[in-house]
């Protein structure tokens, strides 16, 4: 059986990537912060054993903050354009992707909004899916969630029509994967530990707090001056 961590990612172009760190960053010094998330979750994902990582990606690295380390990062995984045109059409085609790499692969995806995230968190997903359950879902602390692992990849179908960038998102995804579908028992959809996930300058402070070692913590400290009593 292949383990799989699948990355959602967005090329951290100046403009284009973590807007709402604007204006307390300029554009590139949140596109910046986002590429150090980025780096810190691929780090993350490449060190959970014996597991292959595959990121879906939006946006030409070419253009992007950071971007020779990026394409070092990036090698050694597999690459794929992300596909839909809403969220959850992108996350129903990137894992119908890693089903279509990866037969009876077992999965974890996650964002790049969590770079406090590590391999040993990825792991007891990838664990659960593998034995205990058909699905698990880590909910983010603003009503999102962060991670969600399958252990049949292409039932991420299930959740392709659930409201994203609402506070109860993460509520409704789970409610979605407990709702009875065919082959997906309501009994076996645990749920993973909670995170903070970075979307305001005050999100980046307190994840950069959580992980002062890490490119993300250097970044935010370099790049999101102190505005509006932020906690530095």
């Amino acid at each position: 059986m292949t383990r799989v961590v699948l990355v959602l990612a967005k090329a951290p172009v100046a403009g284009r990537a973590k807007t709402r760190l604007i204006p307390a960053a300029t554009p590139a010094g949140a596109a910046g912060i986002a590429a150090a998330a980025l780096l810190d979750t691929l780090d993350a994902a490449r060190s959970v054993p014996d597991a292959r990582v595959v990121v879906a990606l939006e946006g030409d690295v070419a253009r992007a903050e950071r971007r020779a380390e990026l394409v070092d990062a990036l090698a050694g995984t597999v690459v794929v354009p992300q596909r839909g045109d809403t969220l959850g059409e992108r996350i129903t085609a990137a894992h119908a992707d890693v089903a279509e790499l990866f037969p009876a692969a077992v999965s974890v995806q996650i964002g790049m909004d969590t770079p406090q995230v590590d391999a040993a968190l990825l792991t007891d997903a990838l664990d659960l899916v593998t034995a205990d359950a058909d699905a698990a879902l880590g909910l983010a602390l603003d009503g999102g969630w962060w991670a969600l692992a399958l252990a049949e990849p292409r039932r991420a179908r299930h959740i392709a029509d659930v409201p994203t960038s609402r506070d109860d998102t993460g509520v409704a995804t789970l409610s979605a994967l407990r709702a009875g579908h065919p082959g997906l028992s309501p009994a076996r959809v645990l749920e993973l530990p909670p995170l903070s996930d970075v979307d305001t300058p005050d999100d980046a402070v307190a994840v950069a707090d959580l992980v002062p070692s890490g490119r993300f913590a250097r970044a935010v400290s370099d790049l999101l001056p102190l505005s509006g009593g932020l906690p530095r």
